[in-house]
Order: C-alpha cells, then sequence, then structure tokens
C-alpha cells in the first residue's frame, strides 16, 4: 500500500493535497481541481457514517439548522392555500418585486394569426378547455395557483412558435398534460406521476406525456422559469389599498386573475400589470382614469407605457365582472336576458389566437384515430 509522503507539520493547500494523491495512486487529473484554488475551504468528501454525521452534529451545534422533514411538511402544507394573507412589504420587499418587474419579458405579438374564421374558433375553444381542464387539475391535485398560470404561460408560448392541425383535439389536451406537469415539477414539492394525469375521452400513457414535455421543453428553449401575477399580489395590494381589507382584496384578486386566464393570451401581458389591475379592480371596479393613474404613480419603475397596458387590462376586468354579473342573473331569471345570450362573447378570438415570430408547424399524424394514445369511448 502506498506511503503517505506529507511530513505532519507540512502545510499544503487543496489543490496541493489533490495533486499529490493523484500521482501517488496514479490517477488522471481531476478535471474539477480548478475548482480548489489555494486559500478555497471547499475540499471532496467521501460519504460519512450515521455516527460520523452524529459526531460532527455534536460538535457544531452552532451552526446546524435543527428542523427537519416534519418540520418542511408542515411549513409546506401550511402555504399550501398560496399564503397570500400578509399586508406588510418591507424594503427588500420592494426592492425584489422591482427586479422582478424590470426583468419581466414584454412578449408583443408580431406572428400571424390564423387566417381562417373556422381554424380560430377552433383553437379558441380548444384553449378555453385547456384551461378549463388546467384549473380543475390545479384543484384536484393541491397545486398552487401559480403552477397553473404558468402551465398557461408554456401553453402560450408554445403555439407562439408552433401550431397544431386544426381538428386534432387529442393534441391539445395532450400539450396540456405536458405544460401543467412541467409547472407542477418547477413548482411544487410534491408532483404526482403523470399516469395520475386524467383527461377526458382520453387515456395518455406516461411514456407519450413525457414525450410531449421533451418536445415542449425543446419548443421553449428551456427557459422554464417565469414570473406570475401572483407573486406581486400583496406588493399591489399594500400599494394601492393599504391595510383595507388586504385579504379579502387579495381573494377578490386571485379570482379575476384565474378568469382572465381564459380570455388572454397570457405571454402578451406581464405578469405585473395583470397583478396590479386585478388588485385595482378587486379595490374598486368603477374608478375614474384619473383615480387609476394617482394609484398606478407608488409604483416608481412604470412609465406611460406600463400605465395604459394596465388600464387596459382594468378595462378587460371590467367587462369580465360585468360579464359575470350578467351570467349570474341569466342563471336566476332566465326569461329577462334570453334575448341577450349572444353576448356573452364579449371578447374578440384574435387576443386568444395571437402569436409571436414565424411558427412552425407541429407534425401529428391525421386524424384522432392515429394519435398514440387510447381513445376512450363514453357510453
Amino acid at each position: 500500500m502506498a506511503r503517505s509522503m506529507i511530513h505532519p507539520s507540512t502545510t499544503m493547500n487543496p489543490a496541493d493535497i489533490l495533486n499529490l494523491f493523484n500521482t501517488q495512486f496514479s490517477l488522471k487529473p481531476n478535471p474539477f481541481s480548478s475548482l480548489f484554488s489555494a486559500g478555497s475551504t471547499r475540499f471532496l468528501h467521501k460519504p460519512r457514517t450515521r455516527i460520523e454525521m452524529e459526531d460532527s452534529e455534536n460538535s457544531l451545534p452552532s451552526l446546524l439548522c435543527r428542523e427537519d422533514e416534519s418540520c418542511l411538511n408542515e411549513q409546506y402544507h401550511h402555504n399550501k392555500d398560496e399564503n397570500l394573507g400578509f399586508c406588510s412589504v418591507s424594503e427588500s420587499d420592494s426592492e425584489y418585486i422591482e427586479m422582478l418587474i424590470q426583468k419581466e419579458a414584454v412578449f408583443q405579438s408580431t406572428g400571424d394569426n390564423p387566417s381562417d374564421k373556422s381554424e380560430r374558433n377552433w383553437l379558441k375553444c380548444a384553449r378555453g378547455d385547456a384551461v378549463k381542464w388546467i384549473l380543475e387539475t390545479r384543484a384536484l391535485f393541491g397545486f398552487h395557483f401559480r403552477t397553473a398560470y404558468l402551465s398557461l404561460i408554456y401553453f402560450d408560448r408554445f403555439f407562439s412558435r408552433r401550431s397544431i392541425d386544426n381538428g386534432k383535439l387529442w393534441a391539445i389536451r395532450l400539450l396540456s398534460v405536458a405544460c401543467l406537469s412541467l409547472a407542477a415539477k418547477m413548482e411544487e414539492c410534491e408532483v404526482p406521476a403523470l399516469s395520475e394525469y386524467h383527461v377526458e375521452e382520453y387515456n395518455f400513457e406516461g411514456n407519450v406525456i413525457q414525450r410531449m414535455e421533451i418536445t415542449s421543453l425543446d419548443t421553449l428553449e428551456w427557459k422554464m422559469s417565469c414570473a406570475t401575477p401572483f407573486a406581486y399580489l400583496n406588493y399591489f395590494t399594500a400599494k394601492f389599498c393599504g391595510e383595507i381589507r388586504h385579504y379579502e382584496l387579495v381573494n377578490r384578486a386571485v379570482e379575476l386573475i384565474l378568469a382572465v386566464m381564459e380570455e388572454i393570451n397570457v405571454v402578451e401581458h406581464r405578469p405585473s400589470i395583470i397583478a396590479a389591475a386585478a388588485v385595482l379592480a378587486a379595490y374598486d371596479y368603477q374608478l375614474t382614469r384619473k383615480r387609476l393613474e394617482i394609484k398606478m404613480n407608488a409604483v416608481p419603475s412604470w412609465g406611460s407605457l406600463e400605465k395604459e397596458h394596465a388600464l387596459s387590462c382594468y378595462s378587460l376586468l371590467q367587462e369580465i365582472r360585468m360579464l359575470k354579473c350578467k351570467t349570474a342573473r341569466l342563471i336566476i331569471y332566465p326569461d329577462s336576458l334570453s334575448t341577450h345570450s349572444s353576448s356573452i362573447d364579449v371578447l374578440d378570438e384574435s387576443t386568444i389566437t395571437s402569436s409571436i415570430g414565424k411558427k412552425r408547424r407541429l407534425s401529428f399524424a391525421d386524424g384522432d384515430q392515429h394519435c398514440p394514445l387510447t381513445k376512450i369511448n363514453k357510453s
């Protein structure tokens, strides 16, 4: 066995020790040896035994965190409802939010919308079904709201770069599953197996979902970290409304954000703009333009363009709220509003199908009968 060449009184830096070790045992140079510069305190260790770990813990009590897995689980379940009820915003919180706002990418539609009206209508309906499925599945698994929104960001970004043949509903459903699964892997602590995602009429196998995940990752260029409006709610509520009905306002804003998801292409609207408009609409849906501008002056990084976008989004949320009230009255008094049922679709479908840049068509086999899955026949 090789004898150590290091004298007990000799002082050597980590790089020298590593090179000497490689020389004695005829090993190839470590490709990571450059990471261990002179004076570095980082070393490579063999896995320690349980006894060694316990001894180390007893010898360094002040350097260890005593939280265990149960503590993390307790905190995780406590925050499962988004934990959006805090009303105070510290200086560091403000700096962080301002940093998020400045880093937001502004997505603008520069591509061509589907020219055929029937194709636009089909895509609008298919996207609406996808949003409903995402929200229902979010509730089923107990995902955070931001997970659902993030999955729709992936969904709309996918369509900004590629397209799916008209009528391939199974491909839309498969993309919905892949986007939600990817978002869950980004945001959730507990992620269900791919086989646990159930879609009405279709039974997607895990390997099929995984292939669509890879296709989505490639299409999105692996850029998966995105801010959502929920990151800004506490900040804007504190900025615009103070502590007045904070928890109630945040809950209303969440409802408005979930409602607007079905009506807009989320990649065309900055998350901070949507969050601000939702908070203002939750606070008062009849604010004048002057009052809105006064409140938005509290956001130092916003210019005239951001304020105009927020005003436009606020108007959209007003329409959605009026639509919900009209729908509720229609349910209670069906005869009184029967002549106005055609007014339900208040938004231009072009807002749903807008895209960015030149899109590539995602090729699938012709017809649902060739899809790589089993279609479930309803009885």
